[in-house]
């Protein structure tokens, strides 16, 4: 058995018993090392782990197990497809993982940083602040990973191997254009600068549906729910505007304003009035120029400032 192979049999082993009911800290404690040994371990079981989702949503339009069926029926199509993959393999010489898999690239950025990328297929990814990300770009397979943060992507057209971007339950598929997806937490916003992405729910328990959204469109997602916003240039270019360094609003609330500096700075801006946190601002900013953004409150608006070590506190 190729070493391939066999790391693909050992991811499936552990995904199958992380399903069990008496899985245990301890249990995740031994996984969680196991795939710190090497980037090897993280691509097999992540891919597996994808297929294993992408089983679930089977899984969730299939009838329930009656009361006499035992408990591990209830995932017997996620196991059926890791069983076929791996009998495919064994079969056929070939695996999900490709016999040379492309390395995986795992990069982040700090509070204030920003970073540029250069991929295997000829692709260019900008990460904004405290962004973190997972890729595995070569030839045959285009995926990106994004655990949280924001990344603006310039995808070289491929039309035989659509590039992926995986943030939280959305899939966003593209050929080749220009966009951005920001992940916060369960919030995920896509916003197309140039061409046209497809947005997939890859929820378990979602029925399938997915949007295509086009230059100029914005794309927010929560939950079963997204918006998309169309036609609106300008705003996807606010969106993108820290790429210049800067950041840019347009009559947006001031607690929306304060909570984008808040990314940017260790010093943290709070408002605790509800009118004063929905009161309109715009203008250009830099984000990590704090000071200038709080004289413009205290002069403009007339609020005043107070700190408390690293807090900052906005009243009236």
């Amino acid at each position: 058995m190729s070493e391939a192979r066999r790391l693909e049999a050992l991811a499936a082993q552990w995904l199958v018993r992380r399903e069990e009911p008496d899985w245990s800290q301890r249990q995740q404690d031994e996984l969680n090392a196991w795939l710190d040994e090497s980037m090897a371990h993280k691509a097999a079981f992540w891919r597996l782990e994808h297929g294993w989702r992408e089983a679930d949503r089977i899984a969730a339009v299939a009838p329930p197990p009656s009361r006499r069926t035992s408990s591990w029926m209830s995932y017997l199509p996620r196991l059926t497809a890791l069983a076929a993959s791996l009998l495919i393999a064994a079969g056929l010489g070939f695996i999900m993982l490709p016999a040379r898999p492309q390395p995986v690239l795992a990069a982040k950025t700090d509070i204030g940083q920003r970073r540029l990328l250069e991929l295997g297929d000829g692709s260019r990814i900008e990460m904004n602040t405290r962004s973190a990300i997972r890729a595995q770009v070569g030839r045959d397979e285009r995926e990106v990973w994004i655990d949280k943060g924001e990344v603006y992507f310039e995808v070289f057209h491929d039309s035989g191997h659509p590039f992926v971007v995986h943030a939280g339950d959305r899939r966003v598929t593209v050929l080749g254009t220009k966009f951005s997806v920001r992940r916060d937490r369960d919030r995920v916003i896509v916003s197309v600068a140039e061409g046209k992405v497809r947005v997939d729910d890859e929820s378990a328990d979602a029925p399938a549906r997915q949007s295509v959204i086009t230059a100029g469109d914005i794309a927010i997602a929560r939950g079963a729910s997204m918006l998309i916003t169309q036609k609106s240039e300008e705003k996807v270019s606010d969106q993108l505007a820290w790429r210049n360094g800067i950041l840019r609003f347009d009559q947006q609330p001031l607690g929306e304003v304060i909570a984008e500096f808040n990314r940017y700075n260790l010093s943290q801006i709070a408002v605790s009035d509800p009118a004063v946190a929905q009161m309109r601002m715009g203008g250009v900013f830099q984000p990590g120029n704090v000071d200038a953004f709080l004289r413009l409150l205290e002069d403009a608006y007339g609020l005043h400032v107070s700190r408390s070590g690293e807090t900052i506190k906005i009243s009236r």
